[in-house]
């Protein structure tokens, strides 16, 4: 084993030398590139002096023209800027992109250039991947595992939100991802029959994850129901009535108090049989969502109904007999107490009556509270109306993961023995690797513990309660699965950040923001952020909730209320929630 690994050194060296002399002979026709080859080549062999090995420059060499460089030996936790890119001219242009997730300090303290180097190239990649024809499928790097091809998911995602032809449904079968694409022979029409057969059932979904037993009561059932009560086969069908919605605006309210009012106008919309549609939402009123999904959920996730709804319902505002006839109605024709404490859709039963009974409270589960059918409704209304994310969000949690994971990906990536990287990889067209893996969620560390801190001015609505009772909590989880070791913590507390560090034996992810100092109000910290920013950041916290193995956070908070919701609907009931107190209204 030491005669290999010192093979995959000489290798690795070799490699580099390679590649330093291929691109000085490509630069050194002409004289001012001659200059920069002999200084570079100086450099190269002082740090080999001094250093005894390369540990303050490295070069790869990826296909495209395009040559990958880092000048330093660790990624910085503050802002930092993205590799340079060195052209044939010998014109350095140094590309600053504003960054706003970073992982823990001391996040490249001694790591490997190699690493150091992939890790670079992929924060490069992130960034030339918004270009229209520049996906990250296509990039010759190795594969980052933290990666998800947003170009690739949101067309996807949007063939299974779209009808197909004349089908009560769009292409739901049991067939995930883009194995949906692949193509059949004529041999297989007896497959091709019976996959028409399970879409016109319209029973999977495809955004609901895990088993039946995996999800609340009749989740895939009801998610079925409300695609179809949201996209009817005729917007223009002088029976389909429209409720049209602003986001609310209420000066103080959270994202949280946002979600949760939507919800309730949803389940108004169902209890009349109307078409729910969305209006402005103030959140996405930012630089960052471009042309027509500025001040729209639809910059974030997949729109509550099609396009020809939405156009339907908007020209049907301005007719006069729309309105007479009661055919169009807004959020203003209803109370706060319809819109928040409402009546549930009864069109399920009562499936909430039967909730497993997974919640942790003072170490005692909760079978029964006053609240169980709003429990149960939120869960199907949050996951409704979150079910695809659009291209910016997948975006904004590819930062996100690379920052927090980046390196440990890398590091896990180039530990592959036989693997030379120099050259680029070639990608193989396999079948299996496009239409089966291709659907497998991003790599995180796994077993991974989501941690979501509530403080501040929150006192005035629930118990607060200190870091020391959360961590109490994630101290239970790991008695029974003693490989836990990661936290994705979310707070708005700097405080909270501060207490992690007395606790070296558990590893800690969060983004890099401003937080709060004393008791400032939330309303006054997030417009001390700005609008992009404030909501950007939380939104990325909440899906890495999502899909974290166990949760812990305090019911009393209606975003921690949501994350719960949304983990039921996705596979995660049976993985527990530990809260540090109950909701208010129980």
């Amino acid at each position: 084993m030491v005669i290999c690994g010192e093979k995959m050194e000489a290798l690795n060296q070799s490699s580099l030398e390679r590649v330093v002399s291929q691109r000085a002979m490509q630069m050194g026709s002409s004289f001012p590139c001659r200059i920069c080859v002999v200084g570079f080549l100086c450099g190269v062999c002082l740090t080999s002096l001094f250093l005894a090995a390369l540990t303050s420059f490295g070069a790869f060499q990826f296909g495209g023209g395009l040559s990958f460089s880092a000048f330093s030996s660790g990624i910085s936790t503050s802002n930092s800027t993205s590799p340079s890119i060195i052209s044939g001219d010998c014109n350095v242009k140094q590309k600053n992109s504003e960054r706003l997730f970073f992982p823990q300090e001391k996040l490249a303290v001694g790591v490997d250039e190699r690493v150091s180097l992939l890790y670079s190239s992929w924060s490069n990649l992130l960034t030339q991947s918004a270009n229209e024809d520049n996906r990250l499928g296509k990039s010759k790097l190795p594969k980052a595992p933290h990666f998800e091809d947003c170009k690739l998911s949101a067309e996807t995602n949007k063939r299974l939100d779209t009808r197909v032809r004349n089908d009560s449904f769009p292409p739901w079968t049991i067939w995930k991802g883009q194995l949906d694409n692949f193509l059949l022979t004529a041999e297989d029409e007896n497959l091709r029959y019976h996959r028409h057969q399970i879409v016109s059932e319209g029973a999977y979904p495809p955004w609901i994850k895990g088993s039946d037993e995996e999800n609340y009561p009749l989740t895939r059932k009801v998610q079925r129901d409300i695609w179809l009560h949201q996209h009817p086969l005729n917007c223009s069908d002088g029976n389909v009535k429209f409720l049209i919605a602003d986001w609310e605006r209420i000066p103080g309210f959270g994202i949280g108090a946002q979600i949760a009012g939507m919800c309730g106008l949803l389940a108004i919309a169902i209890n009349e049989k109307r078409v729910l549609v969305t209006s402005y939402y103030n959140r996405a009123d930012h630089d960052g969502c471009k042309g027509s999904s500025r001040s729209s959920w639809s910059c974030y996730f997949f729109p509550e109904t099609s396009q020809e709804c939405r156009y339907r319902a908007f020209e049907l505002m301005k007719q006069k007999e729309a309105w007479e006839r009661g055919i169009v109605t807004i959020k203003e024709n209803y109370t706060s107490k319809e819109i928040w404490s409402g009546h549930t859709p009864r069109s399920w039963g009562k499936p909430w009556s039967y909730l497993q009974p997974t919640t942790d409270i003072n170490g005692t589960l909760i079978a029964y509270h006053r609240k169980m059918d709003r429990r149960w409704w939120r869960a199907q209304a949050v996951r409704y109306l979150m079910r695809f994310q659009a291209e910016y969000t997948c975006d904004l949690l590819n930062h996100a993961r690379h920052a927090a994971f980046g390196l440990e990906a890398a590091k896990m990536v180039l530990e592959s023995p036989l693997k030379d990287f120099s050259e680029g990889v070639e990608k193989t067209g396999h079948d299996i690797a496009k239409f089966v893996w291709s659907s497998h969620k991003p790599w995180i560390p796994r077993p991974m513990l989501s941690m979501h801190v509530r403080m501040g001015d929150k006192a005035c609505e629930m118990k607060v309660v200190g870091f020391k009772e959360y961590m109490h909590l994630a101290e239970r989880i790991r008695e029974h699965f003693p490989n836990l070791k990661s936290i994705w913590l979310s707070t708005e507390m700097q405080e909270v950040v501060d207490q992690s560090r007395q606790y070296p034996h558990w590893k800690f992810y969060y983004t890099n923001v401003t937080r709060q100092m004393g008791n400032m109000t939330m309303a006054n910290y997030e417009a001390s952020l700005g609008r992009e920013t404030s909501t950007n950041y939380p939104l990325v916290n909440f899906l890495l909730a999502t899909e974290a193995d166990f949760f812990i956070g305090a019911l009393g908070s209606t975003w921690c209320f949501l994350i719960d919701g949304m983990r039921n609907t996705g596979g995660k009931v049976m993985s527990g929630y530990l809260s540090v107190n109950k909701d208010r209204f129980w």
